[in-house]
């Protein structure tokens, strides 16, 4: 925390916690013998059993505050201050004090802490069980004990305890993996877990599954969690109080509904504007200029200045200090010298304060690209009918034998069309086969069943050199690009960014001369928002930044003069105040470039804000198979499979009123296996409103009768004899929709 000598007594004081299990004072963490800060002047009380939410972009500084609190630091780092941890018995620690031994027990016993990557946290050579026992015995408790007491935390997780302790970690699903590396934090009943990003790989519907099964599990533990992550609203419904980190330092902290409705420093307001949400008018969400900086380059004064709408030459030169404000007694404080003016002059554009941006009436009925384009008899840029895409699982040695391989049916029957400057959002939980049908659709991966065309030529054909080939599959692997996920990984690193990106333009100006591509590359480099671009021509990918290596990406591919492109879960490594810019780019080159794009994304307020603003559509997957299509708003306001919405129920919401959230509208939380994929409607063993009908017969997808769009589902029909069937075990009778009918 920014906190001068002179404040810092006060800051601590002010702030009212009843009952700290953790007093955190002067605390920093250093490097380069200390000319570097990656932790500045911290100086905070977390209280017994609350649930403290610790939010920051990438590289503010918030796992380095989960790492000092466990004194886990990585060298050469150097922690300095003091952590206090204070025991049920009356009895404190200073953590910074304590031996090898103790500080070994100190992190089981007293704080546990879940990591990011639930993967890279289990010994793939090892069962599940077999990480319970190692953990029993290395703190000398009792393993039968321990076991039953694991069981029963996995069952509190929604887990089958005998299968999951006889598996290895790659034979669970990704959310299984979390909820059982969540379980061995807590076998030894700590009092503090501290949880860093734990659901950032996780799909939105496993995201808010954890977090509600955290909740009860807090309450049932009497737990004291601090829970880590990049992703505000995801945190607030499940947060007591909230703490923004900014550059290193804590930047505002107070009660959750404090910080969501009426926070103060001009970072949390607009972060809270940046973030895509389901709520906000679509012309409100507004990203944050610039990025945060890097630790050998700080600004003097106030750190956000450089991107303050309100700073003042008192902000360039002091550094405001962390105190309380509203005379509330310290239970909200923030480092910012204008609090009461941002307040003031950056209104929040969700809740009471969006009506004021926003009272249009929900159109879910006006007419798409895809519509226009049908109604003209234009001839579909890509055309998929009935694909199939079907793998064989992989096998031991041994198994290759004894028995026929699984098949995995990633993509079982999707019929879509994607026109000239169209844009489809797939929408889905991970392994429901949104990638595999991407890659498909632009030629990445030959189908097991069906046909793909662009511009009426079967891309495959062209491909394996058929007789009546008239575009030739040069030509179509130009004309459909991908920009991958992790931009970083996707981008030589041993290459500059001026030879990365001189690769397409050879391919499409082949006697184009090198001045003439450079000057070519500096135009786009420009026009993505890279200036002055020779300055960035010359560095190497790990030069940039996350937003950097994306618009690269993008460049890249653009650079093909492509009529359509793959962005493959393309803003979900970028945080989350820079998404809507990057989004906003892709939407104006979409323009500018005539280009189609297919927009993979787990998020729905992410697809939302594409999809609407580039007049396009959604379309959810489930278990290889479109459950629904149709545009933004009517899959939001007027959802019409189940599946969509237990989506729309998953994705984080900033209205106060709706955080607490009620019970989620499924029956199962884990996807079935898609080598076994149900009868019937595959969605059936989850759905809410299931009955014995949906177990036997396979919807289709139809049109809507009252709006736009298609949706696979009985409950579209009125005469289906869905509604006389008897509701699955665990649905609900639905009496209204039964009068209805």
């Amino acid at each position: 925390m920014a906190v001068d000598s002179s404040s810092s007594d006060q800051a601590v004081s002010n702030e009212v916690v009843e009952d700290p299990i953790l007093e955190i004072r002067d605390t920093n963490v250093t490097y380069s013998e200390g000319e570097t800060y990656v932790l500045e002047d911290v100086n905070v009380d977390i209280d017994r059993h609350e649930v403290l939410g610790i939010v920051g972009e990438s590289g503010s500084g918030k796992s380095m505050f989960a790492s000092a609190l466990l004194d886990a630091v990585p060298d050469p780092g150097k922690l300095t201050g003091s952590i206090r941890y204070n025991r049920e018995d009356g009895s404190t620690v200073d953590v910074l004090e304590l031996s090898d031994e103790e500080l070994r027990q100190f992190r089981w016993e007293e704080v546990s802490m879940v990591f990011q990557g639930a993967m890279s946290s289990f010994n793939p050579t090892m069962k599940v069980g077999a990480h319970f026992k190692e953990t029993l015995k290395a703190h000398d408790k009792d393993v039968s004990e321990g076991l039953e007491f694991a069981r029963e935390l996995l069952e509190s997780l929604y887990l089958e305890p005998e299968r999951v302790l006889d598996s290895y970690p790659h034979e669970l699903s990704g959310g299984m993996q979390q909820r059982a590396l969540i379980a061995l934090s807590m076998v030894l009943d700590p009092e503090v877990l501290v949880m860093d990003e734990p659901t950032a790989a996780l799909d939105l519907l496993m995201q808010r599954s954890i977090l509600q099964l955290l909740d009860d599990l807090q309450t049932e533990y009497d737990l004291t969690i601090i829970f880590i992550t990049h992703d505000l609203p995801l945190v607030a419904s499940l947060a007591d109080r909230m703490a923004i980190i900014y550059a290193f330092q804590f930047a505002e902290i107070g009660p959750r509904d404090e910080i969501i409705g009426d926070s103060a420093h001009p970072y949390t307001r607009k972060l809270l504007n940046a973030t895509p949400n389901l709520d906000a008018p679509l012309t409100e969400m507004q990203p944050i200029e610039g990025e945060g900086p890097a630790p050998v380059n700080l600004p003097s004064g106030c750190r956000f200045h450089p991107r303050c709408p309100l700073a003042t030459e008192e902000c360039r030169t002091d550094d405001p200090p962390f105190a309380a404000i509203d005379g509330d007694g310290g239970t909200h404080r923030t480092a910012c010298h204008h609090w009461q003016e941002a307040r003031e002059e950056i209104p929040l554009n969700f809740g009471e304060t969006a009506e004021e941006f926003d009272d249009r009436p929900v159109e879910t009925g006006r007419s798409t690209v895809e519509e226009r384009a049908r109604a003209g008899g234009e001839t579909p840029l890509l055309s998929l009918d009935d694909v199939e895409v079907h793998f064989d699982k992989e096998q031991s040695l041994i198994e290759r034998f004894t028995q026929d391989p699984d098949v995995v049916r990633a993509v079982d029957g999707v019929s879509l069309d994607i026109h000239e400057q169209d844009l489809v959002c797939l929408l889905g939980e991970s392994g429901c086969g949104k990638t595999t049908l991407g890659k498909t659709m632009i030629g990445l991966q030959r189908p097991t069943g069906g046909s793909i065309e662009y511009r009426g030529q079967d891309i495959w054909e062209a491909k394996d050199g058929g007789a009546d080939v008239e575009i030739s599959h040069e030509e179509i692997r130009q004309a459909l690009q991908i920009i991958h996920q992790d931009p970083g990984s996707a981008l030589n690193p041993n290459r500059r960014i001026v030879n990365i990106l001189s690769e397409p333009l050879r391919h499409t100006h082949p006697n184009v001369g090198q001045a003439e591509r450079r000057n070519r590359m500096r135009s786009l480099l420009e026009r993505v928002g890279m200036t002055p671009a020779d300055d960035f021509l010359d560095r190497y990918p790990h030069q940039l930044s996350g937003g950097e290596k994306q618009r690269v990406a993008l460049a890249r591919a653009l650079l093909m003069d492509p009529d359509a492109i793959l962005a493959d879960e393309a803003i979900s490594a970028v945080d989350v105040s820079l998404r809507i810019e990057i989004m906003d780019l892709m939407l104006e080159l979409q323009s500018e470039f005539d280009t189609s794009f297919l927009f993979i994304s787990h998020d729905l307020s992410n697809a939302r804000y594409f999809a609407e603003h580039g007049d396009g559509r959604i379309a959810v997957m489930y278990l290889g198979e479109i459950v629904e299509i149709g545009s933004a708003e009517r899959l939001i306001h007027d959802p019409r499979h189940p599946y969509t919405e237990v989506l729309r129920w998953a994705t984080p919401n900033l209205d106060l009123d709706a955080m607490d959230a009620e019970e989620p509208p499924i029956r199962e939380i884990d996807v079935p296996d898609p080598v076994d994929p149900p009868s019937g409607c595959r969605f059936h063993t989850r759905c809410p409103v299931a009955r014995e009908a949906c177990r036997e017969q396979t919807p289709g997808l139809i049109d809507l009768d009252d709006a736009d769009g298609k949706a696979a589902c009985f409950r579209e029909d009125p005469d289906h004899e869905y509604w006389d069937s008897e509701p699955l075990e665990g649905a609900t009778e639905e009496p209204e929709a039964s009068a209805e009918h």
